[in-house]
């Protein structure tokens, strides 16, 4: 059975100003598209179309209304955040005894269907709660993990099972293993991990380009040496740095070609941390061609999240690796570059560079 509202429905609920209605109707005759719950004159039923989300109503070339914003702020968000706080909450409390809410269990609490609840969550979140639970319960064990002397009971106190649900997702989350990751970079037998790294000159500043064994791990544009190594430092407390001018000169090279546009693309492994969203946004942004822009509600259509653009945003701001995964290629609707973790005047050379204009 579909839990797909019919039209009928959908005008019932237009009609009642239902504000937990779940798609924006568009009127043919002002060429205008709102949320259920605007407080506007209700239009005639036969100038009416239902369309799922604001991007598909803006695709067909309606205009967002200027009352209700349908938008800027979407009725489900406020959910959203309480099922969020529900996820977050239970895994605090559970801690080793008990696993997060189940999808069952959310939709019964926040009398939603769990279809319903697992198609607003994911259209607002980018992942579905499951999702947000293990990126939430990894997120704790990071924390607590640099706070206590083992694994084991960091892991129970994130709220983990186990250690193979841990371990199953660890390579691509934290980029070594947890055991090393909970001395800041030192091995089970208190070996550092090594980091190599250099820094180099550019038409952008000083970068620098670190790297684990298994791929780039940082790249990072600044004007002091001495910051670009502090900030590499916090992440990894307990890995060996070691700066390596001979070693990297290879990647560094590539990259000065990539920075200066004589290389058209960069391909090199890599060793990052990142949910599951943040690795759809991120490869996103990597098929997004030199020359080109998307805006982050372009970037959030193109994963099939089309109301996370602010979750776009921030999956951009938390890039660590600076042109490799070109976030400088995301720009606001209107068309400005907006913010930029290296710095405003960095991302416009950037966009100018791989725009010929230079």
């Amino acid at each position: 059975m579909s839990h797909t509202p019919t039209t009928e429905q959908q005008w019932q609920a237009v009609l009642d100003r239902d504000t937990s209605a779940d798609f924006v109707y568009a009127v043919r005759s002002t060429g205008i598209y709102c949320r259920p719950a605007c407080p506007s004159r209700r239009p005639r039923r036969d100038n009416v179309q239902f369309y799922a989300d604001p991007a598909a109503a803006e695709r067909a070339g309606y205009r967002a209304c200027l009352r209700c914003q349908p938008q800027a702020d979407e009725p489900m968000t406020a959910l959203v955040r309480q099922v969020c706080q529900a996820i977050e909450a239970q895994i605090n409390a559970a801690g080793a005894t008990g696993p997060a809410p189940t999808l069952e269990e959310l939709g019964s609490r926040f009398n939603r269907s769990q279809y319903h609840l697992q198609r607003i969550f994911k259209r607002v979140m980018g992942v579905t709660p499951r999702q947000y639970a293990d990126a939430y319960r990894l997120q704790q064990f990071k924390a607590h993990v640099k706070e206590t002397s083992t694994v084991t009971e960091a892991l129970y106190d994130a709220g983990y099972s186990s250690s193979s649900r841990l371990y199953e997702t660890a390579a691509d989350r934290l980029g070594m293993t947890p055991a090393t990751y909970v001395r800041g970079g030192a091995t089970p037998k208190g070996e550092a991990v090594q980091i190599s790294y250099t820094i180099v000159d550019s038409h952008l500043g000083r970068v620098l380009v670190g790297t684990t064994e298994r791929g780039l791990c940082a790249i990072s544009l600044g004007d002091d040496d001495a910051a670009l190594e502090a900030e590499l430092r916090r992440e990894y407390p307990a890995a060996d740095l070691l700066r390596d001018e001979g070693g990297l000169q290879a990647w560094a090279a590539d990259l000065l070609r990539y920075l200066a546009g004589q290389q058209p693309r960069l391909d090199l492994p890599l060793d990052i941390q990142a949910t599951a969203f943040q690795w759809q946004v991120w490869q996103a942004l990597r098929s997004i061609p030199a020359g080109e822009t998307r805006s982050y509600g372009a970037v959030a259509r193109m994963i099939g999240q089309p109301t996370a653009a602010r979750a776009v945003a921030q999956a951009c701001a938390s890039n660590r690796l600076a042109v490799v995964i070109p976030c400088h290629r995301v720009v606001r609707e209107d068309g400005a570059a907006g913010g930029y973790r290296w710095g405003t005047a960095r991302k416009e050379a950037l966009l100018a560079q791989e725009a010929g204009q230079e």
